[in-house]
This record gives structure tokens, sequence and C-alpha cells, in this order.
């Protein structure tokens, strides 16, 4: 269990708040203000914790070094392509429909700052869309705007217990957070 000063959560995300409770570590929320941007020839796999590193960064500056900064950034990769956050409804329901019966994978990076040090990790979890009807994904959009969350969707929303049928790897990674990864990191600080 982390024993430390409160952490400080670089994200203004609900869901990775959520997480960090869930585990019982003491955090304070600064919203980075980082543009979230990464060179287009960046490999996919490297993007989600270079992210985290500028929202990381642009925190820190506002705090000393023996204060524990936490970044994440999270993205969805489907067919070797970044899918965002949606633009509006019909962006999402675009976005669904093409994740509708696939495949795909979804990369959380995570940034830990520390005392001068950094220490930077992702982790990936497949998961595995059944396919959707139309009326599924716009009953989705309509009830839940998920225009906040990359790919749409959130895992632990309606989506995920009538549309996903399996995942190959961590639940709360899909949520945002690599909890447990986080906790342990923490634990050793």
């Amino acid at each position: 269990m982390y024993t430390g000063k409160p952490v400080v959560l670089a994200s203004q995300s609900p869901r990775r708040r959520q997480l960090l409770e869930q585990a019982g570590i003491p955090f304070e929320v600064k919203i980075s203000e980082a543009e979230e941007t990464f060179p287009p020839d960046m490999p996919i796999p490297d993007v989600p914790v270079h992210i985290a590193r500028q929202k990381a960064k642009a925190v820190a500056a506002a705090y000393s070094d023996n204060d524990v900064i936490v970044a994440a950034d999270t993205v969805v990769v489907l067919h070797n392509t970044i899918i965002g956050k949606p633009t509006d409804r019909a962006d999402a329901i675009r976005i669904l429909t093409a994740l509708s019966g696939q495949i795909h994978e979804v990369i959380t990076g995570v940034v830990i700052l520390h005392n001068g040090r950094e220490e930077a990790f992702s982790q990936t979890t497949e998961v595995h869309f059944k396919p959707l009807s139309p009326g599924q994904i716009e009953y989705y959009v309509d009830h839940y705007q998920p225009y906040d969350k990359a790919g749409a969707y959130a895992i632990q929303e309606w989506i995920g217990a009538v549309g996903i049928d399996r995942i190959n790897g961590c639940f709360y990674n899909v949520m945002g957070l690599p909890i447990s990864q986080v906790a342990e990191r923490l634990q050793k600080i």
C-alpha cells in the first residue's frame, strides 16, 4: 500500500481519479495544459508515453522535485491507426461502427516523476468487440455521450457490458490507468 505523500495527478479524467481512489492512493489533481502532440513518424506504441511525459512535465513546473507527479495517456489503436476522441455524434457513431466486430488495442502510457527521476512505462490490452447493430451504437452514443473518451467508449459503461465479449490484458488499463502497475511502482518510491 502506498503510504507516501499525496501524488499529483496530471489528468482531468474522472476515471483515473476513480482508480486512484479505489487503490487507496491519496492524490490531488492538477490539470495539464500540455499540447498532447507527437511526431508523425513516432511508432504508435511510444505515443501514449510521449504524451504522458508532456503532461507530467507541464504540471511538474509548478511543484518541487520531491513531489510525485503521475501522468497518463490512453490511445485506442485499430488496424495500426490511432483512434482519438470523437468530435461529435456522427464521429462517435463512425468510430464505434469501425470498432464493431473488430479486435483493437488500448495502450496506456504512464510517466511518474519524483526526485528528478522519471519512470515511464506502458501497458497494452487487446479488446474484442462483438458486432454491434446501428441501433445499439446510436443508443450508446445518445445515452452516454462518449465524446471525452478515446475510441468513443468506456468499457465500464453499457457498451462494455453488452458489446465487448473479451479482453486480453488489464481491464483497468482500458479504463485509462493500469492501476496495479502504478500502485506497485509508487510503493517503491
